[in-house]
Parts: structure tokens; C-alpha cells; sequence
């Protein structure tokens, strides 16, 4: 943890640059593809720099299939909004595939949570960008992320040894079968608290009037991350106390009326807070979190701040519920058999 602030300027400088280059620009209706491509700096946190590469290499070009399956699913519906059912199957289809991808590989964060929302989030746009610019911008974002992790070679003191044949030797990952076993479980974890959690918030929305159901299918996979029930059971508490102060962070940046560039500050700076906080206070991290995921939807799409106030709380809280109730869901059952038996 004590080089956690290189890990968090790195992430940090990775979206915002892409970002105010594209407020710049005045293109920000790429910006979501330069936010989620930013994702790839957040992996190989202190690693040594050929594990680093390796592990960016694969964690962005994950992260590109999974936002071009998410601008070609919102194609499908031109000019108009994604089928929230469709965000739904389609989100959960990512879930269990890419916590697959992403297990075989040993990427760490482990689980799909970014690749959830990327491709909930992309797939939720109605008027997309032409497809060669809008995967132009996530690729050069992804390669921009790799050269960030591998710039502090330059200094003698901070370089270690990245050759060809280490790189070849840190890519040949192995899962004996007891670890292939669980990877496969814990990706049935993932598909099924995504479905629940998407289902409910999906019908609870329409009834009440509120959308973002993926936000709900996020929160739900929130949980199923740690080593042991009580961690994880925690996680999905702190997901939503975390959410709550984070809302009140972010009703206070709207209140100023920020323009676009200083909106993608706001950004980078809640990146750089994420990032020195997640592995040390999954509840402070969220704080950051919050006002960074609403900020980026801002920034592409003109809507009522206040309306994601309120849908944000009330996914967050039903995706968390879903994702505490499927992690305790296994010991339940065997106690229940136990006392059957």
C-alpha cells in the first residue's frame, strides 16, 4: 500500500487526459469511450513493469471487446434508447464471461465489475458516435494507459527488468483444476446475482418511474469479491453507505454548475481518491467512486442531476441486497441440509 499514490496518480492521469483533450475537442460525445478505456490503468497496481504490461495488455483488450459488443448492442436500436431487457441480458452474459476471461488470466481487480458497467453504461447511450471513432478513442486511451505504466522506467531507481522473454514468461498463466473449479463457481455467482439484481431493478423501476438498472446489477457483484463471507458481507454494506455520502459529494459539485473542463478535474481527482483509498477503506473508496461514475455520465449525457441522485440510491441499495443475499445464499443451504439430515 505504500506506493498506492503511484498507482493513483497513474490512473488519474490516465482519464484525464483523454478526457480534457476531448472537452477540448468538443467531442465529449466520446468521452465515455475514453473513461471506460481509462480502466485499463487501474490494473497491475505494483507489479514489476513486464507483469504490468503483460497484465494491462490483456485487461485493455478485454476491456475493448466489451465495448465494442456494447456500442454494436446499442446499435441496434439507432436513435433511440436500448431496450432495458436488453441491458439486462446482455450485461449479464458480460458478468459471467469476462469474471471467466479475467479469472484464466489472474487480473486483479479479480470479478467484472468494470466490464459490467462498461458495457451497461455504453450499451445505454441512444445516439452513438460513428464505431471507428468511438473505438478509436477507447484504443488510444487503452495504449495511452499502457505507456503511463511503464513511463517510470526512465528513472534508474524505480526500473525493473522488462525484456521479451520475461514478458513471454508472465503471460503463461496457469489455473490448477481445484482454482479452475472455483473460477467456474464463482462465475456462476456472478451471473446470477447480475440477473436478479438487473430483473428487480428493472420491474422496480418501471413501476416507480426510475432507470439504470445496471447500476443495480453492478452493486449486486460488489460483494462476491473477498476472502472470506463476513468481508464480502461488508463490502455490500459499505457499497451503500459509501453511496450515500458520495451523493451528497456530488449534489455539491452540481450545485456549482461546473463546466465540461472542470467536471473531467472533478473526475480525475475522484479517480486519484478511488484509487488511493480501495485497498485500504472500501467504504471511504466509494465515497470517491460515486460522484466519479455520475460525473462521467454528466459529461456524455445532459440529464437531471437529481434524477440520478435518486436512481443511483435505490439500484445501489437493491443491487447490494441481491449480491450480500447470493453470498450467504451457499452457507444457508448447508445449514438448512444439515439440520435436514
Amino acid at each position: 500500500m505504500k506506493n498506492d499514490h503511484h498507482v493513483a496518480v497513474r490512473a488519474a492521469a490516465g482519464v484525464f487526459i483523454p478526457l480534457i483533450t476531448l472537452a477540448l475537442w468538443g467531442r465529449l460525445d466520446l468521452a465515455i469511450f475514453a473513461s471506460f478505456g481509462a480502466f485499463t490503468g487501474i490494473y497491475g497496481r505494483n507489479e514489476p513493469h513486464r507483469v504490468r504490461l503483460v497484465t494491462q495488455v490483456r485487461a485493455g483488450l478485454l476491456m475493448l471487446a466489451v465495448i465494442l459488443a456494447a456500442t454494436l448492442t446499442a446499435r441496434l436500436s439507432p436513435g433511440e434508447a436500448t431496450s432495458p431487457w436488453t441491458i439486462v441480458v446482455g450485461t449479464t452474459i458480460v458478468a459471467w464471461a469476462a469474471t471467466i476471461v479475467v479469472g484464466y488470466w489472474r487480473l486483479r481487480p479479480a470479478g467484472s465489475l468494470f466490464h459490467i458497467f462498461a458495457y451497461a453504461a455504453v450499451a445505454s447511450v441512444p445516439h452513438q458516435p460513428p464505431l471507428g471513432q468511438a473505438m478509436f478513442t477507447a484504443a488510444v486511451t487503452v495504449v495511452l494507459c499502457l505507456l503511463i505504466g511503464v513511463i517510470s522506467r526512465v528513472r534508474p531507481s524505480r526500473r525493473t527488468p522488462l525484456t521479451w522473454a520475461g514478458m513471454r514468461a508472465a503471460a503463461r498463466v496457469r489455473l490448477g483444476t481445484e482454482a479452475r473449479h472455483v473460477l467456474w463457481l464463482e462465475s456462476v455467482g456472478y451471473l446470477v446475482a447480475a440477473a436478479i439484481a438487473g430483473t428487480l431493478a428493472t420491474i422496480v423501476g418501471q413501476s416507480l418511474g426510475f432507470g439504470h438498472n445496471y447500476w443495480a446489477m453492478v452493486a449486486a457483484v460488489v460483494p462476491l469479491v473477498g476472502h472470506t463471507t463476513r468481508h464480502r458481507v461488508a463490502r455490500g454494506l459499505q457499497r451503500i453507505l459509501g453511496t450515500i455520502v458520495g451523493l451528497v459529494m456530488l449534489a455539491l459539485i452540481v450545485a456549482v454548475r461546473p463546466d465540461a473542463w472542470l467536471m473531467v478535474v472533478f473526475i480525475a481527482v475522484c479517480q486519484f481518491g478511488a484509487e488511493m483509498l480501495i485497498a485500504r477503506q472500501y467504504f471511504l473508496a466509494q465515497v470517491f467512486v460515486t460522484p466519479l461514475a455520475l460525473l462521467s455520465t454528466l459529461l456524455v449525457v445532459r440529464v437531471n442531476p437529481l434524477d440520478l441522485l435518486h436512481d443511483r440510491f435505490i439500484d445501489t441499495v437493491i443491487g447490494a441486497v441481491i449480491g450480500v443475499a447470493v453470498v450467504l445464499a451457499p452457507s444457508v443451504w448447508r445449514r438448512w441440509t444439515r439440520s435436514q439430515a
